[in-house]
């Protein structure tokens, strides 16, 4: 529910081969009525160009490899500890509509702290889409 509705579990690590390496998506959510897979990836630290890397192959390879025909695109969402302007600025995930990146918090915010918050993302993502 904390997701939203309509999503569905699918999988957590989710392993994904290449012809030299293994990678496991941290979890995968199937939305129905939005038609389309949801990949999460979580990271510890703050974002780099490397995470935002592997959620885009990801997001690739699902879309090539996994989705029906009837299904819309898949989205990747990259929650980290602390996210990086310039990063996001110059990466695929600047007018990328399949690719999110966003900070979390392992605690609950109090009111004020979550309003300030929601702002600041309401800004940096203006910002991103060079709409004021």
């Amino acid at each position: 529910m904390e997701l939203g509705r309509g999503f569905a579990f699918v999988e957590r690590q989710k392993h994904i081969r290449t012809d030299l390496g293994d990678f496991y998506a941290d979890l995968v959510f199937y939305n129905y009525r939005m038609k389309r897979f949801v990949i999460f990836e979580l990271k510890t630290h703050a974002l780099t160009h490397a995470d935002v890397g592997q959620l885009d192959m990801y997001v690739r390879m699902y879309d090539d490899l996994v989705k029906g025909e009837d299904d819309n695109p898949t989205i990747g969402v990259l929650l980290c500890t602390d996210t990086d302007k310039t990063i996001a600025k110059y990466s695929v995930l600047h007018d990328n509509e399949q690719l999110f990146a966003t900070k979390y918090m392992a605690y609950m915010p109090t009111e004020e702290e979550l309003r300030k918050e929601i702002e600041q993302q309401k800004r940096f993502f203006l910002e991103q889409h060079d709409q004021k």
